[in-house]
């Protein structure tokens, strides 16, 4: 009886260092999300570089502005943060593929634009894997220290009082210029044509909107020396 009793106890014993040794979940989604290739920049480490060095980034498309010269601009994001890639060489062919969600690796140089971080002088190779992110709600952060760490994610901001809309030369058809107001501060965003232009629906929804008319927006957290969203969505309270 008692060599039963021990054979038991370890072949438990067994099972339970084998337990122990087997690997971790390696089937959690946002670790397959946020995986990086060899060589590739996390988003920490991105942040860190020095302006002017090389960067290489993976991270998924969340939006581009217009194709032009054999370049594009892309707004990215990952699950740690959002990117800005400016002018990124890119055929007329793959940028048509490089649809919301893609996922793209970029190699290029740190930028630093009157606050803007952003890749340039980049070269893009498109791969497996798609992801869209969801508006994260920045509201709380305005006027904060909190918002530029958010800076080029997809944004929403809620109950902002419009304070001027401004047609860039005076009449529409190029970038529109939106002051907002919140808790006594103001916030000038922007309609950016090459993102939304005249054809979209944001683009329109400024034409019928009005001095004191209450709003959320959604867009990408850019920067120029302050948040400087480009808005791609806008819907009146």
């Amino acid at each position: 009886m008692k060599k039963i009793v021990i054979l038991v106890l370890a072949a438990v014993l067994m099972l339970g260092l084998v337990a122990c040794t087997q690997p971790a979940n390696t089937n959690d989604p946002d670790a397959e999300l946020n995986k990086k290739s060899e060589g590739v920049m996390t988003y920490a480490e991105y942040m860190a570089a020095a302006v002017d060095a090389e960067v290489v980034i993976e991270a998924y498309v969340q939006g581009n502005q217009s194709w032009w010269d054999n370049k594009i601009t892309l707004y990215l994001q990952d699950l740690d943060g959002g990117y800005f890639a400016y002018e990124v060489a890119c055929s007329e062919t793959d940028a048509a593929k490089l649809t919301k969600g893609t996922k793209v690796k970029i190699s290029g140089v740190k930028g630093d634009w009157k606050g803007e971080i952003e890749v340039m002088n980049g070269t893009i190779e498109i791969l497996e894997g798609t992801w869209v992110a969801e508006a994260t709600d920045v509201t709380a952060y305005l006027g904060t220290d909190e918002l530029i760490k958010h800076q080029n994610k997809f944004v929403t901001i809620k109950d902002l009082t419009i304070a001027a809309i401004t047609y860039k030369n005076g009449e529409p058809g190029d970038d529109i210029y939106v002051d907002f107001t919140k808790d006594g501060k103001t916030y000038s965003f922007c309609v950016e044509r090459y993102l939304t232009g005249p054809e979209t629906d944001v683009y329109k929804a400024f034409a019928t909107l009005q001095v004191g008319d209450v709003v959320d927006i959604e867009g990408f957290l850019y920067w120029y020396d302050a948040a400087n969203t480009h808005i791609t969505a806008v819907v009146k309270k």
